[in-house]
C-alpha cells in the first residue's frame, strides 16, 4: 500500500523515507490496517531513526493560568466556560525551583504554558527572563503562550529558547466546531513566524474530541506536510474538563490512539512523538503499546496545566519493568 498520491516511499524491507505530499485518503488508509501490520511498519520507521528503548522525558508548567479571552472547547483555562482558577504570571524564582525540580527528576525538557490569547509585550519580557533562568540550569526550554506577534519570537529566541509549542488541534474541517474565536490560519500564523526566528516547532494536536477517523487521518496529514514537519508532536488524549463543551465526549478507543500514534511515527520519522494529556487515564499496558506504536517522549511530572499526570516515582517503575532508560 503506498501512502501518498506523490512519490513519497515508507518501504517495509528497507524503512526509506522520502518526504514530499501526505494526503489524508492515505493516512485513513494507514490507519485502517490490521493492528500487527500497523505496529510492525511504525517499530520498522522509528527503529531507522531511534533507539527504540530510549523515552525523552520533558515537564509542563503551568506559568499563568486561567482567564484566557479563546473559547476552546476543550480547555478549563477559557473564561468563556472554563472552572480552572485565574492566576498571575509566576514570579521566576518560582519557576527555576519547578526547573530544578524537574530536572532532579529526570526531566531534559522544561515547558513553560500561559493561558493568553498571546503575550503582551510586557509579560513577554518576564517570560524571556524565566526561559534564560531554565536554559541557564542546563535544560532545553520550551514555550505555549498562545499566538505571537511580529519580532516576539526573536525576543523568546535571544533569551535562549529552544522550542515553541502550539498545537494545530484537530483536522480543519473539525476545527469549527472545537474553537470559534480564532481560526486555524491563526495558529498557522504562528508556526510561520516560529520557524522563521530559527525556533524549534513542537506542534500536535488533541484526539478524542468527537472527530471521525477521517479527522485525525486529515490531523496528521497536516502536520506530516508542514516544511519541515514538527520537530516535536505532542498526540493529546483528550481529558474531559468539567464546564467545557466537550466534558461528556464519548472517550475514544484505546487502539484508535495506538493507531494515531503509529501514523503520526511513520509519517514523521524524524520527529519526537508525544503522549501528553490523557496519560494519567491510560493504563501501564496502553502506554507500553504507544512506545512499542513509536511514542518516545513523554511530559514528566505531577501535573500539566489544569490535568494530572501520572506521578514520576509509578513513571520511573514502569520504565523498569519496560526496559526503557532516558535520552
Amino acid at each position: 500500500m503506498s501512502v501518498s498520491a506523490a512519490p513519497r516511499t515508507i518501504t517495509t524491507a528497507a524503512v526509506t523515507t522520502k518526504v514530499l505530499a501526505v494526503e489524508a485518503h492515505a493516512v485513513e488508509d494507514l490507519l485502517s490496517l490490521p493492528f500487527a501490520d500497523l505496529m510492525f511498519r511504525a517499530q520498522q520507521v522509528h527503529r531507522a531513526h531511534f533507539d527504540a528503548n530510549a523515552i525523552q522525558r520533558s515537564t509542563l508548567l503551568s506559568v499563568k493560568t486561567g482567564g484566557c479571552s479563546e473559547d476552546c472547547g476543550y480547555c478549563s483555562q477559557s473564561a468563556h466556560h472554563g472552572e480552572a482558577e485565574r492566576e498571575k504570571l509566576l514570579d521566576v524564582a518560582e519557576v527555576v525551583a519547578a526547573a530544578q525540580a524537574a530536572k532532579d527528576k529526570g526531566a531534559t525538557r522544561f515547558c513553560m504554558g500561559a493561558a493568553w490569547k498571546g503575550p503582551q509585550d510586557k509579560d513577554l519580557a518576564k517570560v524571556g527572563e524565566m526561559v534564560t533562568a531554565v536554559k541557564n540550569l542546563g535544560l532545553e526550554t520550551c514555550v505555549t503562550l498562545g499566538m505571537l506577534k511580529e519580532g516576539q519570537a526573536e525576543k523568546l529566541r535571544d533569551a535562549g529558547l529552544d522550542y515553541y509549542n502550539h498545537n494545530l488541534d484537530t483536522a480543519p474541517e473539525f476545527y469549527g466546531q472545537v474553537v470559534t474565536t480564532h481560526s486555524q490560519a491563526d495558529r498557522h500564523d504562528t508556526l510561520d513566524r516560529v520557524r522563521d526566528a530559527g525556533l524549534k516547532v513542537c506542534c500536535g494536536g488533541i484526539v478524542g474530541m468527537g472527530e471521525t477517523r477521517a479527522a485525525r487521518a486529515a490531523l496528521i496529514a497536516e502536520l506530516a506536510n508542514m516544511t519541515p514537519p514538527p520537530d516535536s508532536v505532542p498526540i493529546n488524549n483528550l481529558v474531559p474538563m468539567p464546564g467545557t463543551p466537550l466534558e461528556n465526549a464519548p472517550p475514544l478507543d484505546p487502539f484508535e490512539f495506538v493507531r494515531t500514534i503509529a501514523a503520526a511515527r511513520i509519517l514523521m520519522p524524524k520527529s519526537f512523538v508525544r503522549l501528553s494529556a490523557g496519560r494519567q487515564q491510560m493504563s501501564d499496558e496502553l502506554q507500553a503499546l504507544c512506545f512499542l506504536a513509536g511514542a518516545n517522549s513523554i511530559f514528566y511530572g505531577d501535573k500539566l496545566l489544569t490535568s494530572g499526570n501520572p506521578e514520576a516515582a509509578h513513571d520511573e517503575a514502569l520504565f523498569e519493568r519496560l526496559g526503557l532508560t532516558a535520552i
